[in-house]
């Protein structure tokens, strides 16, 4: 009996590995997937399969995307002379659910962290500094998190960007102070970008 239960083990393993599952958590969603149709279940994993094989960053922005550039970066109707820089490719999500901004994003993966070893040189900002010495863009908004290491990151971003004659902005309070743009709801995100404030 105990041999049968190692693929659950294995599965709920796993599924532990995954940001804010827990052990319950993933031991609920390994039972579902007992439950659920040997389809469905393929269905997943064949998902999962593809998004590793097909997804890439764009070279303009460094979002995750499946085409270069991505559908941000080659949407016409965006308006190409503000940029929102954000920590994380799933920054974007939470700011396009306002349906506010309608600018350009650029992704630097990750925000400076002495203690955690992360510096400037670290973060993708080759061609955001390129975009930058096109001369089009007019404003950029950091909208990276409201921690210690996004607001580190913003202050760098601001001492950078400045002497380039680019309007400097980061998004208003309204997101509290710990916590990331991922957890925070449309309301909150809108009236954050709609108060930015200038550096």
């Amino acid at each position: 009996m105990a041999d049968s239960i190692d693929p659950i083990q294995k599965v709920i393993a796993e599924l532990r590995k995954l940001p804010g599952v827990g052990p319950k958590s993933a031991q609920r969603m390994a039972f579902h997937m007992i439950r659920a149709s040997s389809d469905d279940c393929q269905k997943l994993a064949d998902a999962i399969l593809e998004l590793k094989a097909n997804l890439i960053l764009c070279s303009t922005c460094n979002n995750i995307s499946d085409i270069d550039p991505c559908r941000f970066c080659s949407d016409q109707r965006r308006d190409p002379k503000v940029i929102c820089v954000v920590e994380e490719p799933f920054n974007i999500l939470s700011i396009e659910k306002t349906g506010e901004y309608r600018g350009m994003y650029h992704v630097l993966h990750g925000a400076i962290s002495p203690i955690n070893g992360i510096g400037p040189d670290d973060l993708k900002l080759k061609n955001l500094l390129g975009r930058l010495g096109e001369g089009k863009v007019e404003e950029v908004i950091v909208a990276t998190n409201p921690t210690i290491e996004g607001e580190a990151t913003a202050l760098y971003l601001s001492k950078l960007i400045k002497p380039l004659n680019i309007r400097v902005s980061r998004i208003a309070s309204g997101i509290p102070v710990g916590s990331d743009l991922e957890y925070s709801d449309e309301v909150t995100i809108s009236r954050a970008l709609t108060g930015r404030r200038e550096f």
